[in-house]
C-alpha cells in the first residue's frame, strides 16, 4: 500500500471515496507513541488511501478532517 504524500491531496480523495459510497467507507486513525508517527488510513475495500506523519501540526489538520467526516455521516443523503 502506498502513501499520500500531500495532505491536501489525501483530504480531497478521502472525501471523494467516503461520498461515493458511505456505507463501504472506513476511516481508521492509528497513532504509534514510540516511534511518534500518525497514520491515517481511509478505505472501501476496493480504493485504499494513506497518509503518514510525525508533524505534531498535522493533528490540527487531523482534527479538521475528522470534523468533516462526521459532519458527512451525520447528514441524511438525499
Amino acid at each position: 500500500m502506498t502513501f499520500i504524500t500531500s495532505w491536501e491531496e489525501f483530504a480531497k480523495a478521502a472525501e471523494r471515496l467516503y461520498q461515493a459510497d458511505p456505507v463501504k467507507c472506513r476511516f481508521v486513525v492509528k497513532y504509534r507513541h514510540c516511534d511518534g508517527k500518525l497514520v491515517l488510513k481511509v478505505t472501501d475495500d476496493q480504493v485504499c488511501l494513506q497518509y503518514r506523519t510525525e508533524h505534531a501540526q498535522d493533528v490540527k489538520k487531523l482534527e479538521k478532517l475528522n470534523s468533516l467526516m462526521m459532519r458527512l455521516m451525520a447528514t441524511k443523503q438525499a
